[in-house]
């Protein structure tokens, strides 16, 4: 009934002109006056909108036939709401006409329902065809679904797939909509023949095509590249072959003729390429036209190619504009970097002989470009001020593109924008004044994160609440109006993080300020802390509230970002103290149980971060060093530490005969009475006690991580760290804080003694140090990444990796090459309310120290880690 309505429908739409006449007499031509007009029919709106949509008045004068009631049926059709249109004339009395018009509404959809798919698939394909209730159905919605539907598996290989859609009359004016969806099978590459090939092989032609491979027995799987058929990809990978021959100087290669033919199972195809290779060419010469800019040989020491070498279109492009690296050194960049924003380059072949191409390279220089507006939309909550500052694009500067790559950079580093989407829309460039507008387009992410957790952790349980506001207003912190629900927008950072158990408790508060002042890029921060712990028995869980450490710190910092050449450079100095404090706290896990120690220390820390965004950078690179230092306190306090307990004295006191045995300094006695002068011993954790009153040491730190794009969003990160605690004084030895626990997740739930956690998956945590901790540790690190989703609402990849490194007592002992290996594979998800979530599995290939056998498969849970 449905199809026969539409049908209907179209017939009158054709024939838009057609009125009948409802009496037995037949209409004359001529002018009428209408005088009423009537509505029938199945309807939900009143019969005055239905008239109104026509166009028509009582009282206005119409041609019968004429324009007026053709008119009036079109443009009820176009609304695409009704059908079976039809106008009657019901009476007629001198010039005055009655009309009837008769039409019915077309069907609403109350339902919809999908088949075939899986649940999760089918609410994304609803939301895509926007099927939602109460939308007008007609035969082109019907068509246009399953159109797009099927399509949309074409393009992911189901060629085979086959829609039906079925269309259920509900209640008067609703209907229901079935559609029953069948992809059948991927149609998969069987076979890549090629004939005609002799200068390069089938594998390398095939190797060519990165979008179309065929079945492997080797590789059913194909891990990163299925063997599915896609027309279109199919199509660049044809191009992507005669592309391959130019690289090698076949210019005249071409493909005669391709063929795809479906086997008889329908669900594979064989591909046959029919290849022409034609000579292979030369570079002749290469002649620069046009410039006056730059001197010939400056452009030749750009353009890299020399006379007489094997000719390559594409790499000949790439020197003039590559278009896969918008940094690249090309000859356009050399220009545009410049102010050149209106040149032009090309390369002309001018003359061939016999196997040899001379060029001209001609350039229209034009004239300089300066910009003139600088603006920036998207931003809701990030005040204008706060992007301004990090542009390296202002008014009045000449155009430069290498500004423009990097402002990208550091608008993404910001973490308040999603990366992918920051965009420089140049706009209003005018040759003929030299100006340019550039306007920045940021889509916002949530930058504040809460971490909220608990869970059995070190044989108790453990409780963390953590908030960290990113984009933070401290000089709105008193105005009400602008918690919503805290004042945002500045820029900076306030944290507050609360841990604690049964047996410690941490609490920390940091601040920082990216641009103090707010006119350099001078970043301030600072943090205060403090944790406290009690003896725990991890047999009988039972908490000695007698026994404690506690730890009070306080950090204060500036760093600064330079300028020019120097721009991805970051200086940081910072200056902390830490007082230690043990009372009774007797465990082994320091040389004394009763006492204090103090750490004033001097950070420096040089960072090169060009990484275009934090959560999945596809490019750039992260350096760092860093050294913390203390006083060199041996030098000036007056303690001989070579002999510090070593060579006691012994003094008749008394009558008695008994012997006092003097181990401390005469500005610090620390003397102990003995019976027997034979039975004197130095009491290791009083010495160590005064040894470490002050800390004195140093320590350095290197890391180097690379960012590589392999192919589309394919990443690899390749990471290599090493560290180094040292003292000034021998004789005074190393000190217990401050040292390198290797193994696991990287994560410290609590960290008590200054120590860094180095991770290393595949091992437990912290388990590939001694119990004190190493002085020296290097690592090294493979992962390759792969993105599920970059949205801003959550970021999403998987990972596998490749590692190695190991914790070292000494520098003695250190040995680059004796590493404990491991390989895994990993999942990550960053949301911009929670942070990094992750979860590790990593196979460690190396036993344990003091064990024989491999350790095996450890599970690891990243939460809020570095990226």
């Amino acid at each position: 009934m449905f199809y026969k309505r539409i049908k209907l429908f179209s017939a009158i739409f054709l024939c838009l002109a057609s009125f009948t006449a409802k009496a037995q007499d037949r209409i004359e031509p001529g002018q009428y006056v209408v005088a009423d007009i009537k509505v029938n029919g199945d309807l939900s709106y009143s019969e005055q909108n239905v008239i109104y949509f026509t166009h028509l008045e009582k009282g206005q004068r119409i041609n019968v036939p004429g324009e007026e009631i053709s008119n009036a049926i079109r443009k009820l059709a176009s609304l695409k709401l009704f059908e079976d249109i039809n106008f009657y004339a019901t009476k007629v009395v001198g010039d005055s006409i009655y009309l009837e018009l008769s039409v019915n509404e077309l069907p609403k959809l109350s339902e919809v329902k999908m088949q075939g798919l899986k649940k999760s698939k089918i609410e994304g394909l609803i939301k895509d065809t926007e099927l939602t209730k109460g939308k007008i159905v007609n035969e082109n919605l019907v068509t246009t679904t399953k159109n797009y539907i099927e399509n949309k598996y074409k393009k992911d290989g189901y060629y085979n797939t086959k829609v039906a859609v079925n269309v259920i009359p509900d209640s008067s004016n609703t209907v229901k909509m079935v559609v029953n969806i069948d992809r059948g099978k991927k149609v998969k590459v069987s076979s890549i023949k090629f004939d005609g090939n002799t200068m390069l092989s089938d594998g390398k032609l095939r190797g060519a095509m990165r979008n179309t491979k065929k079945k492997s027995f080797l590789n059913p799987l194909r891990i990163f590249k299925s063997s599915k058929y896609i027309r279109e990809k199919y199509k660049e990978d044809l191009a992507s072959i005669i592309d391959k021959y130019k690289e090698k100087g076949y210019r005249d290669a071409r493909v005669i003729e391709d063929t795809v033919a479906y086997n008889k199972d329908k669900n594979t195809v064989d591909i046959k390429i029919q290849i022409e290779e034609g000579r292979k060419y030369y570079f002749g010469n290469i002649k620069f036209l046009g410039n006056t800019v730059y001197t010939n040989n400056v452009l030749s020491q750009v353009l890299g190619i020399k006379k007489g070498e094997t000719y390559n279109g594409i790499l000949l492009q790439e020197r003039i504009a590559n278009p896969n690296k918008p940094d690249g050194e090309d000859l356009t960049n050399l220009y545009q970097n410049n102010g050149y924003l209106f040149s032009n380059i090309n390369a002309v072949e001018v003359r061939t002989e016999n196997d040899t191409i001379d060029f001209e390279i001609r350039i229209v220089e034009g004239p300089i470009a300066y910009l003139n507006n600088v603006s920036v939309i998207g931003n809701d909550k990030t005040n204008d001020h706060v992007i301004y500052r990090e542009l390296l694009t202002r008014p009045g500067q000449k155009w430069n593109k290498e500004d423009v790559i990097n402002t990208v950079r550091q608008l993404g580093a910001l973490g308040f924008f999603d990366a992918e989407t920051i965009r420089p829309d140049v706009k209003n460039a005018d040759p003929s004044t030299g100006t340019v507008d550039v306007e920045w387009n940021v889509t916002e992410r949530g930058s504040s994160q809460i971490e909220l957790q608990g869970g059995y952790g070190g044989g108790g349980f453990i409780g963390t609440l953590g908030l960290s506001f990113n984009n933070f207003s401290m000089r709105n912190i008193f105005n009400k109006e602008a918690y919503k629900p805290i004042p945002m927008g500045d820029g900076q950072k306030l944290s507050l993080r609360l841990q604690g158990s049964t047996y410690f408790q941490t609490y920390s508060l940091s601040f920082t300020e990216p641009w103090f002042g707010g006119k350099k890029p001078i970043q301030l921060f600072s943090s205060l802390s403090h944790s406290r712990q009690f003896l725990y028995n991890f047999q009988t869980r039972d908490v000695d509230r007698s026994q404690s450490f506690t730890i009070s710190s306080i950090t204060l910092g500036m760093s600064k970002r330079l300028s020019g050449i120097y721009d991805n450079l970051r200086v940081s100095h910072s200056l902390s103290f830490q007082y230690y404090n043990l009372n009774n706290y007797n465990t082994g896990l320091f040389t004394f149980g009763n006492g204090s120690s103090r750490n004033l220390a001097y950070t420096l820390e040089v960072t090169r971060d060009n990484r275009g965004s934090l959560i999945y950078p596809m490019s750039g690179s992260l350096f760092s060093v860093s050294a913390k230092m203390t006083l060199p306190y041996s030098l000036f306090n007056g303690i001989d530490y070579e002999n510090l307990g070593d060579k006691p004295e012994y003094k008749l006191t008394n009558s008695n005969g008994q012997y006092v045995h003097n181990y401390g300094t005469d500005a610090n006695p620390d003397i102990r009475v003995v019976d027997d002068y034979r039975d004197a011993s130095v009491d290791k954790s009083k010495v160590d006690q005064q040894r470490f009153n002050w800390l004195e040491y140093y320590k350095i730190k290197v890391k180097a991580d690379w960012y590589t794009k392999i192919y589309n969003k394919l990443v690899l990160r390749t990471l290599g760290e090493f560290g180094f605690l040292g003292s000034y004084n021998s004789a005074r030895g190393l000190v217990p804080f401050e040292r390198f626990f290797v193994g696991g997740d990287g994560l410290a739930n609590y960290s008590l003694d200054g120590r860094e956690v180095i991770q290393l998956r595949g091992y437990p945590n912290q388990a590939l140090s001694s119990i004190n901790g190493g002085t020296v540790y290097n690592k090294f690190s493979l992962e390759l990444r792969y993105p599920i989703t970059l949205k801003p609402q959550a970021s999403i990849y998987v990972l596998t990796f490749l590692e190695a490194g190991n914790s070292y007592d000494s520098f003695s002992e250190y040995d680059p090459f004796v590493l404990k290996r491991s390989a895994g594979f990993g999942l990550r998800v960053f949301m911009p309310a929670f942070g990094l979530l992750g979860i590790d599995f990593g196979n460690g290939f190396d036993p344990l120290p003091g064990y024989t056998q491999k350790n095996g498969w450890e599970t690891h849970f990243i939460i809020g880690q570095q990226f």
